[in-house]
């Protein structure tokens, strides 16, 4: 006999389609302000169709970014935060190139596995847990994730404080793994300022920007721990003016990656000692930005999850430790125990393949449903 969660799922699946595809239609590249606006009003559609109310609309350094809370209003209560992003990496007119669609039960379009599926998840989902007077869960819709969350990070961390867990509705590992682990981020600008000089008359005037650049890039490298999982990239570089020129001026980005904070302090440390190797002047920009999101902040959620699975009759995939970062890293960063990818199953996010498979948003569905009842303590037989 099937679980009353997973035949509400099944009943809902139609129309979860139908809000996906009016979502990705909606494009949301997360630096156009105009576009990410749009979206959330799509989002705040869908919402209101499905909740019965209106979200918030929280306008953050030109960002817009939805809350909707369920429950009751004391402060004292269990709470439970469910974390989407609206906006994606896929510019104005990708619809045109990538267009949705659904064949074979998989869904297609710009955003449509990171993460519209999970947002639609977590809408359908909170009309699902419906009005809860001893407990309350808050959905927090941000439209700037893509870009490290800047205009966010305060409210969801605000939004995080005191709850019983974070969920994030962000996609799935292969396979539809659950994430109980992220690395943390640093950005990192290295700008360097040399002389110029003509490349052919007197180059011993110049003060080679470009020569001291590969001096640094290959410092920064160094800085890697392959063995505590720890990557600094150099990625963007840029340098000179004209072919005949001593370049005065370069400057290189670097992506660093790290599995603890120890070791993004580290990092961030020996970026602050770079010394120039040719007499050109070194400044560094940047630094930490989201903490890890690290396996011991996940362990107690991950329990509960894998044992609501069991009791849908759900078979779960092992739990993977990943590179990249999501709005859980800050959850987990300020104490909150969070539980990653837990929306859509499917691949290629960012890229020309991405996709989100239709059979499996049902079960994906009821078990969200069924955690946030076991975290709140509310009967999950509804």
């Amino acid at each position: 006999m099937s679980h009353p969660l997973l035949d509400w799922a099944d009943a809902s699946l139609p129309a979860m389609l139908h809000d996906i595809e009016h979502l990705v239609r909606v494009e949301s590249p997360s630096a156009d302000h105009a576009a990410v606006a749009r979206s959330a009003d799509a989002v705040g559609e869908v919402g209101e169709r499905r909740l019965g109310f209106a979200p918030e609309r929280i306008v953050v350094d030109g960002c817009t970014h939805l809350r909707w809370h369920l429950g009751s209003p004391e402060p004292d209560v269990p709470r439970v935060l469910l974390l989407a992003h609206h906006d994606t990496v896929w510019p104005i007119g990708s619809l045109e190139t990538h267009p949705f669609s659904i064949q074979d039960g998989v869904i297609r379009g710009p955003g449509c596995f990171d993460m519209l599926t999970g947002l639609v998840m977590a809408v359908h989902v909170m009309a699902q847990v419906g009005h809860l007077p001893d407990a309350a869960v808050t959905l927090l819709v941000t439209g700037d994730e893509e870009l490290g969350s800047p205009s966010s990070r305060e409210l969801i961390e605000q939004e995080a404080e005191g709850c019983v867990a974070a969920l994030v509705l962000e996609a799935s590992g292969d396979g539809g793994a659950i994430k109980i682990g992220r690395k943390g981020t640093s950005n990192y600008t290295v700008a360097i300022t040399g002389r110029a000089a003509h490349a052919g008359l007197e180059p011993e005037k110049g003060l080679n920007a470009t020569v001291e650049l590969a001096h640094q890039v290959a410092a920064v490298v160094g800085f890697a721990d392959a063995s505590l999982g720890t990557t600094v990239t150099p990625t963007v570089a840029q340098s000179g003016t004209t072919v005949n020129t001593v370049p005065a001026h370069s400057s290189f980005e670097v992506d660093v990656r790290a599995l603890t904070s120890a070791e993004q302090e580290r990092v961030d440390a020996a970026f602050r000692t770079l010394a120039s190797a040719t007499g050109a002047r070194i400044a560094v920009h940047g630094g930490i930005n989201r903490p890890p999101l690290e396996v011991a902040a996940t362990e107690g959620v991950w329990r509960r999850a894998r044992a609501v699975a069991s009791e849908l009759g759900l078979d779960l995939p092992d739990a993977i430790v990943v590179g990249g970062a999501s709005d859980g890293n800050f959850t987990a960063g300020i104490g909150v125990p969070t539980l990653d990818g837990l929306g859509a199953v499917g691949g290629g996010a960012h890229a020309d393949h991405e996709h989100a498979m239709v059979d499996d948003i049902p079960n994906r569905t009821a078990l969200l449903a069924g955690l946030i009842r076991d975290l709140l303590g509310v009967d999950r037989a509804r």
